[in-house]
């Protein structure tokens, strides 16, 4: 069973993945109308794996005898300066999310909560490759500059995330 202060914590972090879902879906959006398909294709892509954290955290919940509550999802940005700016965000909110996960991994630990702890290494796993592939993509970005040739060969690199190799 899990106690209501870690309860709290995973319901706040559902909503918080949720969030992390609608906002690499509005990124998307305005990826598609500055005409970067491959951009929009891994925002998209992203999204759909935010989603997937959040359910599951949701199932995690109940499998421990908790309670799901969602809280509102706020409207998230809908317009970036440019793609540079875009991953200058989507690496910052990664870094939100990794010091959110990891202070519920402290409350597990402070309550000696054993299952929640492993629970969320994965989560802690999942957030190292998040910041590594969002900071990947924005230095390439910051070397190649966001006009030409080059944005077009990393619009189209971006466009085959998901596909195997």
């Amino acid at each position: 069973m899990l106690s209501k202060a870690l309860q709290k914590a995973l319901n706040e972090q559902i909503n918080k993945e949720f969030y992390s879902s609608y906002l690499y879906l509005s990124m998307a959006a305005w990826a598609e109308s500055r005409n970067l398909p491959g951009f929009a294709h891994w925002l998209k892509f992203q999204q759909q794996e935010e989603n997937g954290h959040a359910m599951k955290l949701y199932n995690y919940v109940n499998e421990r005898g908790g309670s799901v509550e969602l809280g509102a999802i706020e409207q998230p940005p809908s317009d970036f300066k440019s793609p540079t700016t875009l991953f200058e965000e989507v690496l910052n909110h990664e870094r939100f999310i990794t010091a959110s996960i990891n202070k519920i991994y402290e409350k597990a630990v402070k309550e000696n909560d054993y299952a929640t702890q492993v629970k969320l290494h994965w989560f802690i796993d999942e957030q190292v490759e998040e910041e590594a592939s969002a900071s990947e993509i924005l230095n390439t970005l910051k070397m190649a500059g966001e006009k030409g040739p080059a944005l077009l060969m990393l619009d189209r690199q971006l466009a085959r995330r998901g596909q195997q190799r």
